[in-house]
């Protein structure tokens, strides 16, 4: 029966996604938040790891979590904006884990002007999600997920608030090296509009696919994006990732995001330039109890930002 609920609630779900359109709210959403997936080109639903932040994208993935992982994560975006997180996960055995967790994104002060452009004051703006997650298996190599979502918002003195869920399965055949994934993210709406028009959240249905090599330290990921919103050229869904492993316990990775590349080209009078962004890479420490990981990337033409995710398994 529970395989049933997941399998009827999933094919519910990302049926409806194909009529939406592109213009949403709580963008801070799409950012990611694993340090490991930012570093694999921002997207990543596949990598079956023991990292707490993984369920951030894919709630399926807390499969591969250690029981009792407390987890902190920040990242720098732009100018005096930064988004930071927190988790805990509690593994129940075969019954399942149970995932706790909050985001916040902080775009700092800005200056609020008349028409004329006095300035009269500063404002704020911060966006605040909350979330709760369980994962449960559904067949020997086939797992389903489940995230709730509150997310509340207030901008200048605007304030709205909304509810949505993720769905998400993961395949993964430990012998042969392969995950397959697919999720539906940020499925809802708002229940308290900003003024008088309720918009849309930023839906995502994504699939992907991991695979290690075989007696090689090389693993290699490939993810489609926002296959609900198809505009644009067919690469600009794709993101592109590989990890070279060490040992069980250190990582380097490296990603491609066209999308990002494709968006933040500006002109100049030598031609078209994303100026890096698109690319972004990084590393990680992965010991029994405690794991680091740390990300580079662009996510805006005018500067980088720099992911940083710290687990500790108490």
């Amino acid at each position: 029966m529970k395989k049933l609920i997941f399998t009827a609630v999933f094919a519910l779900f990302t049926s409806i996604l194909w009529a939406q359109e592109s213009e949403t709210v709580y963008n801070f959403l799409r950012l990611p938040v694993s340090a490991h997936v930012a570093a694999l080109g921002g997207d990543n639903i596949t990598v079956t790891d023991d990292d707490a932040t993984f369920a951030f994208h894919n709630p399926a993935l807390l499969a591969g979590v250690s029981d009792k992982t407390i987890n902190l994560n920040f990242m720098s975006y732009m100018e005096g904006a930064k988004t930071a997180s927190a988790s805990f996960t509690k593994a129940l055995k075969k019954q399942g884990t149970w995932f706790v967790g909050a985001q916040l994104m902080d775009y700092g002060d800005m200056k609020q002007t008349t028409v004329e452009g006095e300035i009269i004051g500063d404002v704020s703006a911060k966006d605040i999600m909350l979330c709760g997650a369980f994962e449960y298996p559904l067949a020997k190599r086939l797992f389903g997920g489940i995230t709730a979502k509150f997310v509340n918002s207030d901008l200048a003195g605007f304030h709205s608030m909304a509810v949505g869920v993720d769905l998400g399965l993961n395949y993964y055949d430990e012998s042969s090296g392969w995950s397959v994934s697919a999720v539906a993210r940020n499925l809802g709406g708002q229940i308290k509009a900003y003024e008088d028009d309720f918009e849309k959240m930023p839906l995502d249905l994504q699939v992907g696919v991991t695979k290690r090599l075989m007696q090689s330290p090389l693993r290699f990921s490939a993810t489609l994006t926002r296959l609900n919103d198809w505009h644009g050229r067919f690469a600009n869904h794709i993101v592109i990732g590989a990890d070279l492993l060490f040992s069980d316990n250190l990582y380097l990775a490296a990603g491609y995001n066209f999308r990002r590349a494709d968006e933040m080209k500006i002109s100049d009078s030598e031609g078209e330039s994303s100026h890096g962004a698109g690319l972004s890479f990084g590393g990680g420490i992965m010991l029994e109890r405690f794991k680091l990981s740390v990300a580079y990337g662009k996510y805006h033409v005018s500067s980088t930002s720099l992911n940083v995710n710290v687990s500790y398994q108490l």
